[in-house]
């Protein structure tokens, strides 16, 4: 679990409450008109997923998996992988890799790895890698466009509820028993607007941001790590290259692989 993601729509949503409760109201009142929620929510969403690819809606529990519940990269245990995999490669050849590649989990090092046994050429090999590190970039923005998309509707979305609600009130001009009951149910559409928009919608969109700008950064590092490699680079040269990448807690000493940097 994701806690600055938990923590931060939790306690945003938190103040939102004790706010609520120190003017006097209660934050039950949010609830009390169900079709201000629906219009919101429902219509920003539906408003978002005519600016993306349907494959973009149909991926939002994964969108949401990555915000709240986010794949932890070992850059220790591969950068340690990657060095074995230099020095067996300085005794024995880069042909003695096919069969190391086969054990390697992640598909992109295996890929670059693959790469290099078959003989592509250096830059040929950081070609392919990068061109793909940027069509991933490109497939993260699309999510991150269709939460972007959401927040910016949701307001006006909020706006269109409190207008119809207006329109409600106007009704109830000659009874004065319902009518500031009438207005405060039509403003809650505008707060649902503008709370959706900046506690659910945009950090969503924000945290998916980093996570792709994270994963970008990760890849970078392996596409050092196998062009390194196939240069035929000294194995300590290439840990120390590829550490420039990694923050010093993460970062896994040469005699104890097990054992993380203080």
């Amino acid at each position: 679990m994701d806690l600055a993601t938990t923590l931060g729509i939790g306690l945003a949503l938190s103040i939102v409450a004790a706010v609520m409760i120190l003017d006097g109201g209660s934050p039950a009142e949010l609830f009390i008109v169900p079709q201000a929620i629906l219009l919101t929510l429902g219509g920003s969403l539906v408003g978002a997923m005519a600016t993306v690819p349907l494959g973009a809606v149909t991926n939002m529990p994964k969108y949401f998996k990555i915000a709240f519940l986010p794949k932890k990269e070992k850059h220790g245990e591969l950068i340690d992988m990657i060095c074995k995999m230099a020095d067996k490669a300085r005794r024995e050849g880069l042909l003695a890799l096919e069969e190391e590649s086969k054990k390697i989990h992640d598909p992109f090092l295996r890929k670059g790895i693959m790469l290099v046994v078959d003989g592509v050429e250096p830059a040929q090999v950081r070609t392919i890698l990068e061109v793909e590190i940027e069509h991933m970039s490109e497939r993260h923005a699309v999510g991150i466009g269709f939460f972007n998309s959401a927040g910016g509707f949701a307001p006006t979305f909020g706006i269109i509820g409190t207008v119809m609600g207006l329109i409600v009130v106007l009704k109830e001009l000659t009874n004065p028993e319902k009518l500031a009951k009438s207005i405060a149910s039509a403003f809650l559409a505008t707060l649902w607007g503008l709370l959706s928009a900046n506690l659910i919608w945009m950090p969503i969109a924000g945290k998916l941001a980093f996570r792709s700008h994270e994963e970008s950064a990760f890849r970078h590092m392996l596409v050092e790590g196998i062009i390194s490699l196939q240069a035929g680079e000294n194995p300590r040269l290439i840990r120390e290259k590829l550490y420039a990448f990694v923050p010093p807690k993460e970062r896994v000493t040469e005699k104890e692989p097990g054992k993380k940097a203080k």
